[in-house]
């Protein structure tokens, strides 16, 4: 189980390094994730400098310390400067790179194709792709089935429906590592499609706290062929399932608009930094924040007699 970091920036929109160890200790030991993916979609890398990427890579693989793996997107639309990235993730410790496709311009099978060859040809490091229509561009099949044997492509990240995601394990299984990240459907996914990883998304910690880690012991019961049981688990998180359609899942698929800030907001009232996002993102606005609190503090993750998180404030200057 492998849980997609945000990036914690302090009240000046500054990268907040001492937060970024917190979260990652607080991941590995109070969470006991898996595996952290950071510096991708879920931590605004299109809001990083290339420096600020190579900072977050870095500083996780530090605090991770060999406890869990660490996934670094290195995705960029230059194939150069994605080469540059993904050496790096490697050479500080990194386990694998993750690549989006180039996301301008809009480009065919056979360029998109030329671009992950170049990049994989360039690099030593297991590469996993991320197949989203939010990068321009979705992966057709065809190119999957390609990509998929250059040597050093191990893995890929389907960002699209259910039925998508099993054409696309259907194809490269045996061949590659496939994972959708989508909560709801991981324990069919593991039970029915004997998928390997769930890999990844904020689920891991916005479901789940030290003291209650309800998708953890439904895998387990899953792993261990107590379906009923693995059921019974999955099934009590339906109230936090409509809480993020509502403020999550729902305004990504419906709106195409990324709900970084309720994820921010959602995770600060569990232990996490939270903080505020960085244009062109907004604030969750006042209301919405209160009505997250509300929905949480109801369905019981969260202290009802805490107020809830004031909204992140950016310095002046």
């Amino acid at each position: 189980m492998w849980a997609a970091m945000t990036t914690p920036f302090d009240a000046n929109g500054n990268l907040d390094l001492a937060a970024l160890r917190r979260d990652t200790g607080y991941l590995i030991e109070d969470l006991r994730i898996d595996g952290i993916f950071c510096a991708g979609v879920m931590a605004e890398f299109w809001a990083l400098s290339n420096d600020e990427r190579r900072l977050i890579v870095e500083t996780v693989v530090e605090a991770a310390a060999g406890r869990c793996g660490v996934l670094a997107h290195t995705g960029h639309h230059s194939a150069r400067e994605a080469i540059e990235l993904t050496r790096h993730a490697e050479a500080v410790g990194a386990d694998f790179a993750v690549l989006i496709n180039p996301y301008y311009p809009r480009a065919d099978d056979a360029g998109l194709y030329a671009w992950f060859a170049e990049v994989s040809a360039a690099v030593d490091i297991g590469l996993w792709l991320f197949d989203t229509s939010y990068a321009g561009v979705g992966l057709s099949l065809e190119l999957i089935d390609e990509l998929a044997d250059l040597e050093n492509v191990c893995g890929i990240k389907v960002g699209h429906d259910h039925d998508r995601f099993l054409e696309i394990w259907h194809r490269v299984k045996g061949r590659l590592v496939a994972s959708e990240p989508n909560e709801s459907r991981w324990l069919e996914n593991l039970l029915d499609h004997d998928v390997q990883v769930f890999m990844s998304s904020a689920a891991p910690y916005l479901y789940q706290t030290a003291d209650s880690q309800p998708m953890r012991e439904y895998t387990r019961a899953g792993l261990a062929g107590d379906r009923e049981g693995a059921a019974r688990i999955s099934s009590s998180l339906e109230p936090l399932r409509e809480i993020s359609e509502r403020f999550v899942t729902g305004p990504w698929r419906n709106q195409r608009r990324q709900p970084i800030a309720a994820i921010k907001q959602w995770s600060s009232l569990l232990g996490l930094s939270g903080g505020p996002v960085r244009p062109p993102l907004r604030e969750l606005p006042a209301d919405q924040r209160s009505e997250l609190f509300a929905a949480l503090a109801g369905a019981g993750l969260v202290p009802g007699e805490h107020a809830p998180a004031p909204a992140p404030a950016r310095a002046a200057g």
